[in-house]
């Protein structure tokens, strides 16, 4: 089958190089990829990996991140202390 139909799309172009850049090293460029992608979501009638909403205790974890607040510790044996207790 021919390929007649031309897809359109913006997005970061940070996100474009850096994808370029391991499909590149899986052996695929960009037109591969979204061909492999949308054959995916024909044979799964849906995306073929889970999309959801985060919970509550990881948007908290990800905001306190975001903004450099939460626990803090002075070396690695540390964290593993708190982990584990």
């Amino acid at each position: 089958m021919t390929k007649s139909t031309m897809i359109h799309a913006r997005i970061e172009p940070s996100l474009k190089i850096e994808t370029e850049k391991t499909l590149s090293e899986l052996g695929l460029n960009m037109t591969q990829a979204i061909t492999l992608f949308l054959q995916q979501v024909r044979l799964q009638k849906g995306l073929p990996f889970e999309v959801k909403l985060p919970t509550k205790e990881t948007q908290k974890a990800l905001s306190e991140l975001e903004n450099r607040e939460g626990k803090k510790f002075a070396s690695v044996d540390a964290l593993f202390d708190d982990l584990e207790n």
